[in-house]
């Protein structure tokens, strides 16, 4: 059978299935299919299966941006909004966890409870910020118009939820510090260096002092210390990148034109009655200071206005980063008074957005037409390599990004980064390694190692060295002429102290100064760069029964205090190490 008639008899099948697939095609369009596909995640995120949505990432992200600006009176800088957008996140995530914590535990807040933390005899700070008088009072009337009269339904409706959810917050604490118990031992132990003092005289043998040619390393040495220490050696997933940076620092003509706004300025300035009021309209980037100071204080570069009459005003000049004139206001004997304008040198917006059409240009022809090296070379940039970890905003090469940041956990090896704004610099980067967490090899920390061993050793010899000398003396005198140092001594050495005086940093040291007893010489005790040998002439130390109840009491509160603050950080942390989050930020948020 010929092709034609095969074609002519498979006709009738052919059309059924267009017919049937333009009918598929027609009910998945009416019901969005292909919008929903190309649309992607719609959640910003999800913690165990609870959603963290877009828009109440969205609405905390304002919430912080309009803090930010009541606070500064400036708008957020690209770098800051991104600290702040990761903080955003982790709060929702945290939020999400100590939530599903909660409800696991059972943890709940009854309507009694409610009423008490309202109408109790110690009503929630909340109730008292809210609802007092101004003798101190609870205007009780109030809260009850609030929680009764339907017009406050929807404030009545936000205050039970925000006492309901800090009540068991409040439960959640007292059941992570219940587990936290600070005995009775350790508050004797935490009064006692906090009361105990010694004078001692010591011989400080320092390590360095044992020459290299002393101390014999073997390969089998060095393999020792990197499997027994192998977790020192432990990396986070890291990235190394390079970077093309496009400035926009104020130029020359930026300077000229900045001095030539200030100079038509002159003319109101000196019109200007009410100095304070100019100042605050044209903003100032020195605030308004009026004060008679002695002549002889006035400052170098200030000098110009004691050749002045009141009244008038100097020229503009350069005043650091800024373009500074001054305006005498009085004089009386050796004191004048006078007031500084000043305007901040800045870029341009010309000069800005010819950086930033530059950078997007490059961004565009490396990631499009070219590659990154060769568009660099193209454009005449410098390529700089940098190198950042996971979760530390401090970038080695560039310093503090988030943004940078946050660009090289999501991207993958090779991917190009939109322009970001950093101070000064638009910048492009382009991440060429991505190293997950893990263990480096052995080869590469060889040579520190080996530093490490060679310190060990030394410690050992030195330790070795004071051991004969305390076995063959008898006196701190004689040790001291013994090792060849000087005999030190030192007075009050407080138990809680770390730092010893002669000697640095050494609190393990300090901690075996008051294991000993007056009088006694210590054998060799190893502090972090010598080996002391110590004799502790006087010791003061507490009487447990001097001890009182309050001071018990204050000694427990700052003990839990400390012991909470750390366990709950680590509380916190092994919940998100045992949580399911998945986080589509990079899917729903341009990078």
């Amino acid at each position: 059978m010929g092709l034609m008639e095969r074609l002519r008899n498979g006709t009738k099948y052919i059309v059924i299935i267009l017919i049937v697939s333009f009918g598929l095609i027609w009910v998945l369009a009416d019901v969005d299919f292909f919008g929903a596909m190309n649309a992607g995640p719609n959640k910003l995120g999800k913690v165990n299966g609870d959603d963290i949505t877009l828009e109440e990432y969205n609405q905390r992200v304002q919430y912080y941006n309009n803090l930010y600006v009541q606070q500064t009176g400036s708008s957020m800088t690209p770098e800051i909004s991104a600290l702040y957008e990761q903080q955003v996140w982790d709060e929702l995530v945290n939020s999400r966890l100590i939530e599903q914590k909660m409800d696991a535990l059972g943890i709940t807040v009854t309507d009694s409870e409610l009423l008490d933390m309202v109408y109790g005899d110690n009503p929630d700070p909340i109730i008292v910020q809210n609802f007092s008088r101004q003798d101190g009072t609870i205007d009780r009337a109030s809260i009850d118009q609030m929680l009764t009269n339907p017009d406050f339904s929807q404030q009545a409706i936000a205050l039970d939820l925000q006492l309901r959810q800090k009540r068991r917050q409040e439960k959640l604490t007292n059941f992570i510090a219940a587990g936290v118990q600070v005995t009775d031992e350790q508050i004797e132990a935490e009064y006692f260096k906090q009361n105990s003092f010694a004078d001692i005289a010591f011989v400080r043998l320092p390590f360095g002092e044992i020459s290299n040619d002393e101390v014999t390393i073997t390969d089998k040495d060095l393999r020792n210390y990197y499997n027994s220490n192998k977790e020192q050696y432990k990396v986070e997933e890291n990235y190394r990148a390079r970077i093309v940076s496009f400035s926009f620092l104020p130029t020359a003509e930026d300077t000229a034109e900045i001095f030539e706004e200030v100079r038509e300025l002159k003319p109101d300035f000196a019109a200007e009655t009410e100095d304070s009021l100019f100042l605050l309209r044209q903003q100032s980037s020195t605030p308004y200071s009026a004060a008679f100071v002695n002549k002889e204080d006035v400052r170098e570069e200030y000098k110009a206005v004691l050749d002045l009459n009141t009244g008038e005003i100097t020229n503009p000049f350069l005043n650091g980063s800024q373009v500074s004139m001054i305006k005498k206001l009085d004089e009386k004997g050796d004191e004048i008074k006078f007031v500084v304008f000043s305007r901040l040198i800045e870029a341009l917006p010309a000069t800005i957005r010819d950086a930033d059409e530059a950078a997007r240009d490059f961004q565009l022809f490396a990631d499009e037409e070219t590659d990154f090296e060769t568009e660099a070379e193209r454009a005449g940039k410098t390529m700089d390599e940098i190198f950042a970890t996971k979760g530390n905003s401090f970038i080695s090469g560039l310093g503090n990004s988030q943004q940078v940041l946050s660009f090289l956990e999501k991207a993958d090896e090779g991917d190009i980064s939109r322009v970001i704004e950093l101070g000064t610099d638009f910048v492009v980067v382009q991440l060429l390694q991505k190293n997950k967490e893990g263990y480096r090899p052995f080869d590469e920390v060889q040579t520190q190692i080996e530093t490490l061993v060679r310190l060990e050793k030394k410690k050992e010899l030195t330790a070795q060295k004071a051991a004969d000398i305390v076995a063959s003396n008898t006196d701190m005198a004689a040790i001291a002429n013994a090792a060849g140092y000087e005999l030190q001594t030192t007075e009050s050495v407080a138990a809680n102290a770390v730092f010893l005086d002669g000697a640095g940093r050494e609190p393990k040291v300090i901690g075996a100064i008051f294991t000993l007893e007056e009088n006694d010489i210590s054998g060799p005790i190893q502090g972090n760069a010598a080996v002391y040998i110590i004799q502790v002439t006087s010791k003061q130390t507490p009487n447990l029964e001097n001890l009182t109840d309050a001071e018990k009491d204050q000694i427990r509160t700052q003990l839990e205090g400390e012991i909470n603050q750390k366990f709950g950080a680590i509380w916190l942390e092994e919940l998100k190490k045992e949580a399911d989050i998945i986080d589509n930020r990079n899917l729903l948020i341009q990078s």
